[in-house]
């Protein structure tokens, strides 16, 4: 245990003090272009990439303070926030204090942004990066995934709780209606025509396809076995639907408390899988192998490529060669630990985001003869102040 913590710093200085171009061997055309540790402490969820503004949009969660350990300086109490950096340089351009929660994304023809932000979602300014409202919510909605369709400006929040999608004017923040799904909403995509693209997270899973004028699933498309899905990724070209999924097959039934899990089946089939379909019937196009579980994905129009982030640290790139021929060009090492899992894309660049901070080494072990703690040992959650984003491409 002591070897393998020793490793893990080991890495862990080599790649922040380097600080560029972390890669996990040449085998394929994509690389870690760039990594910005802009520290802060706080939760968050996914990254947005603004093309239009050239801002990167990351909320963080609210902190308290922890006092200094042996192994660990103190870190001081942070409120919940919404920091905005520089999509090209990474520098920072502004935070907002007081807004956080999940996500953030931006209608830009109505210079406004939104967070899916606990109690109530926010709208906010993205010139003079000021909050403008706070939007009422229904009893029991939660904010989770957020998503401008651009054609019409308009905002759909997913909630897990309702299994729902609430539809918000980008113009003055009104709230136009809810969408019944049926499903528990991760990420949401679509094709700027009036259709919207819902993934499922439920097991087996599925996508929503949503009607925006009447705000009603029209249809839903099942993935056979594959399910636990939180990416989508659509190319609107060729109607075709990209889901991330982690697992196969339905969720396992509860153990029994004190006795150890069943072993793993030798046979079952591998449970992170890419689902590609055709978005006008359904119909399944291929199932490719993901690097690891994943929490986002998306796709380049200019070189036919979806991408997925998974939450050990590594990117999957999809080639599509025709609508119907895919394959996996690069399983792409993108953080020397667990984390940058989840993704934003800049059209205009090329280049993909993700975020994550440095893992700490675990806790050393009691002294012998000593009554471990309860739950075990645990891991050292993360270096403070050690929160990166990543910047990915060719070039």
């Amino acid at each position: 245990m002591r070897r393998n913590a020793i490793l893990r710093m080991v890495m862990i200085a080599l790649f922040t003090s380097v600080g560029l171009a972390f890669q996990a061997g040449p085998d394929g055309p994509y690389k870690v272009l760039k990594t910005a540790k802009v520290g802060g402490e706080g939760g968050t969820d996914y990254i947005y990439a603004d093309t239009a503004g050239r801002r990167l949009y990351i909320t963080r969660g609210a902190t308290q303070a922890q006092a200094a350990t042996d192994t660990r300086p103190a870190v001081p109490a942070f409120e919940k926030r919404l920091t905005i950096f520089d999509l090209d340089t990474l520098e920072s351009v502004g935070v907002i204090p007081g807004v956080g929660g999940n996500g953030a994304t931006v209608c830009p023809k109505t210079g406004h942004g939104f967070t899916s932000d606990h109690p109530q979602p926010s709208m906010f300014d993205v010139k003079t990066m000021k909050l403008i409202k706070t939007i009422e919510v229904p009893t029991g909605f939660s904010a989770d995934g957020i998503y401008c369709d651009t054609s019409n400006d308009r905002v759909y929040i997913g909630s897990h709780p309702t299994k729902s999608l609430m539809v918000v004017d980008a113009k003055d923040g009104t709230v136009l209606g809810d969408v019944d799904l049926g499903g528990t909403p991760e990420q949401t995509v679509a094709d700027g025509k009036g259709t919207i693209y819902q993934v499922l997270q439920e097991r087996p899973g599925s996508v929503a396809v949503v009607d925006a004028n009447t705000m009603k699933v029209t249809k839903t498309y099942p993935f056979g076995d594959n399910g636990a899905c939180n990416g989508l990724a659509l190319d609107v070209k060729n109607h075709i639907l990209f889901a991330a999924c982690s697992a196969v097959g339905a969720a396992p039934a509860r153990g029994t408390p004190g006795q150890p899990p069943p072993p793993p089946d030798p046979n079952a089939k591998p449970p992170q899988t890419f689902v590609i379909l055709s978005a006008r019937d359904g119909k399944i196009l291929a199932r490719l192998p993901l690097a690891g579980g994943s929490d986002g994905a998306t796709f380049n129009p200019a070189t036919m490529e979806a991408f997925s982030t998974q939450g050990n640290g590594t990117m999957t790139i999809v080639k599509e060669k025709s609508p119907t021929n895919f394959e996996v060009e690069q399983d792409l090492k993108t953080w020397p630990s667990n984390g940058a899992r989840t993704i934003a894309f800049d059209s205009k660049t090329g280049h993909l985001f993700a975020m994550a901070a440095e893992a700490a080494p675990p806790p050393p072990a009691p002294p012998a003869g000593t009554t471990p703690p309860a739950g075990g040992r645990g891991g050292g959650g993360n270096i403070p102040g050690s929160f990166t984003i990543i910047m990915v491409g060719t070039k």
